[in-house]
């Protein structure tokens, strides 16, 4: 439903909070001139660009998070976490804030309503034609904040070899004995060999530190390998059995298939997973891809996307945008990785990403769940 539909159904008292909102001038007793007060100002662009640019952080978070819910309506209780969750980087002290006055907010803004049926009196929905205005808006604020650069002299770009390795994976498995130690992990000199096999190689996990929540061998596996091991065991494709890491029928299956169609399936899990560490790694995945049509440095990136980024234990905002989203989102083939002595790291998403992100969409509850221990 779109805000003018919503408008017409909404009662007197919130028309007139809305209206006094945005300081219309009508005769607040009439619905009928509210309605067509409030639509004549909030269809202009300069007053609702500069609500939404004045909002601060936290605001800001909470309107993310509702605009990447494709959900018809949300429960009072569910806008409550969003709202929650918006507050990471602020001392406990201050989180004593009652999260539904952001709520009574975003209603008397007009960005929210509640249903107007005797089913969803009591839930909340925000008009479809706003969505579309806030990501305007906010993509246009993001790319003005941003440092454009040209095309770096070298840069990597690992298009599909995410994919070839998923194949030499199973390969692996296919060809070698694979002893598991008591844990269900491969030895070090298995995993060693496996890294030698593959077309991007990593570094063996060193001992000591924290490695948990992004996956179910992350704590023993590099980055790239964990996420390929995990994609092939929650596919069916290997199964750790009797202590030997094995490949399946599904495997054998999916040898023989071509490669193309997994790139997606694989992008659709990464989100899935990453998500326990990053609840909204898709809205943040939307705006990587928005802001990096053109090369963009990485640290301008960082400045715009970093603040809607809550850190993970000892992953911090930065270390999550880099080591857990842009280095993954090249793994995946989705963006180009530069660098130059001028401009440092930057990145550009690749026509492929592009049609790959834009064609992806994870509901909010559909996550890899992963083991308690973890």
């Amino acid at each position: 439903m779109n805000f003018a539909d919503m408008l017409s159904y909404a009662d007197i008292h919130q028309l007139t909070r809305i209206a006094q909102h945005y300081q219309c001038e009508c005769n607040e007793n009439s619905k009928n001139e509210l309605i067509q007060s409030i639509l004549s100002t909030v269809s202009r662009k300069d007053i609702f660009e500069d609500h939404v640019t004045r909002l601060n952080i936290e605001d800001l978070r909470f309107l993310n998070s509702i605009l990447f819910d494709h959900r018809e309506t949300l429960s009072l209780e569910e806008l409550v976490a969003y709202v929650q969750q918006t507050k990471f980087d602020l001392p406990d002290a201050i989180l004593s804030s009652n999260p539904r006055d952001t709520i009574v907010k975003f209603k008397y803004l007009g960005w929210l309503f509640n249903g107007f049926s005797q089913q969803t009196r009591y839930l909340f929905q925000v008009p479809l034609d706003l969505k579309d205005r806030f990501r305007s808006v906010l993509e246009r604020k993001f790319q003005s904040e941003l440092h454009y650069t040209s095309e770096p002299p070298v840069y990597r770009d690992e298009q599909m070899l995410i994919v070839e390795d998923l194949h030499l994976l199973l390969k692996f498995v296919h060809n070698h004995t694979i002893p598991l130690n008591g844990e269900g992990v491969m030895y070090r000199r298995s995993q060693q060999q496996l890294l030698e096999s593959l077309s991007v190689t990593e570094s063996l996990v060193g001992k000591g530190g924290w490695r948990f929540g992004y996956g179910l061998r992350f704590k023993e596996y590099p980055n790239r390998l964990s996420f390929l091991y995990d994609y092939a065991i929650y596919q069916g494709l290997l199964e750790e059995r009797e202590e030997r890491l094995i490949l399946t029928s599904a495997g054998q299956d999916m040898l023989a298939l071509g490669k193309k169609e997994l790139l997606t399936n694989m992008y659709r899990f990464w989100l899935r997973l990453y998500k326990n560490a990053i609840p909204n790694l898709l809205s943040l995945v939307h705006w990587i891809e928005s802001c990096t049509r053109e090369w963009v440095t990485v640290q301008s990136l960082q400045q715009v996307i970093g603040p809607f980024i809550k850190p993970f234990y000892y992953d911090d905002a930065a270390s999550i945008m880099e080591q857990r989203i842009l280095r993954m989102m090249m793994h995946l083939g989705l963006l180009r990785f530069g660098e130059d002595e001028s401009n440092g790291q930057m990145v550009q998403m690749t026509t492929m990403g592009r049609a790959v992100v834009q064609g992806v969409y994870v509901p909010h509850e559909d996550k890899i769940v992963l083991p308690s221990h973890l």
